[in-house]
């Protein structure tokens, strides 16, 4: 059955892109389909529909990367069970329409209190957070936790996480706006990373001292004075560079602090190691309904207003999450 969708022929900015029918057919083995209510939309969805991304889609394709909505369709081998439940999903694509077709394992059922646009925005950053902080930061307790970017999608959920591990968060972010959402998601304190003396700040605020774990999804000019930022077994968790730059580090830089430049790639992870993944969305959905996390929606668009949408989110000002609403 065919439904609306937005579709990018050509590479290039969103006001190129178009919404026109579009079918994305019966879900194979595996798969199932779901009828979107909600799409949440970030500055890499934007530059992958830009062809700006490390990963080129073939044209044409819809963009987006994660939804919510209600299971229409199953394929052989899903559980029939999962028909009218509603879902969030991530996708390297597909987002944008209002039907997608995804592996049943990308999918998870939404818990009853949360509701679709915050589900649109959860699942890619939140278990980005938790799999950096957990699995490859190995955070403690006490620790204090530098985060780069503390009003993007992925800082913003570090930041809640990391509060709820019981560690220290300093949020560095570039707006007044975007430092005061990291206070309210409980970062003890936040620095202007447009500042000159941003190094002396980031000391000033962990009262002198260096800090255990950074988490960096920008990259960039930021990168290596964090990582000099770092204290005697400090993991410097490299996340993104939505920077648009990819920094160089001098590796004795390692050697003199004992610390360790970790690699997050949360996709791979799931590959490799699934048993270990498949507990994320569990443990943070126990934080959810705890009342640690409340993902951030700035601002809602309608479908039809895709281009204010995604021009938004691609200029990075926004403190909290752009949403689009799909379907009522």
């Amino acid at each position: 059955m065919a439904t609306q969708a937005i579709m990018v022929d050509r590479f290039g900015d969103p006001e190129s892109y178009t919404i026109r029918l579009f079918d994305p057919g019966s879900p194979g083995p595996g798969a199932i389909r779901i009828a979107v209510r909600c799409a949440g939309i970030s500055f890499v969805d934007v530059l992958t529909a830009q062809g700006g991304y490390q990963v080129k889609p073939p044209l044409p394709f819809v963009p987006g990367s994660e939804f919510a909505g209600i299971v229409e369709a199953v394929g052989d081998g899903v559980d029939p069970a999962l028909l009218g439940k509603r879902v969030m999903a991530s996708a390297m694509g597909g987002a944008l329409a209002q039907a997608a077709i995804v592996p049943a394992h990308r999918a998870s059922v939404i818990p009853d209190a949360m509701d679709f646009a915050t589900a649109a925005i959860f699942r890619v950053s939140y278990v980005t957070a938790y799999h950096a902080l957990v699995h490859r930061g190995a955070i403690k307790a006490g620790e204090t936790v530098l985060v780069l970017g503390a009003g993007g999608a992925v800082g913003y959920a570090a930041v809640e996480i990391a509060v709820a591990l019981g560690a220290q968060v300093i949020g560095s972010a570039s707006s007044a706006d975007k430092r005061a959402l990291a206070q309210r998601g409980g970062a003890v304190t936040t620095v202007d990373s447009r500042s000159a003396t941003w190094r002396e700040d980031v000391k000033a605020a962990n009262e002198g001292k260096p800090v255990d774990i950074v988490i960096d999804p920008l990259g960039g000019d930021a990168t290596e004075p964090a990582f000099r930022s770092l204290a005697w077994n400090g993991r410097h968790l490299v996340i993104g560079f939505t920077t648009g730059h990819i920094p160089k580090i001098a590796t004795n830089l390692a050697l003199l602090k004992g610390a360790s430049l970790i690699g997050v790639d949360v996709r791979q992870f799931g590959e490799y190691e699934p048993e270990r993944a498949a507990g994320i969305l569990p443990a943070l959905f126990a934080l959810h309904q705890q009342g640690a996390l409340h993902p951030p929606v700035a601002r809602r668009y309608p479908m039809e207003a895709f281009v204010g949408a995604m021009n938004e989110a691609r200029a990075g000002t926004t403190a909290g999450r752009i949403v689009i609403d799909i379907a009522s």
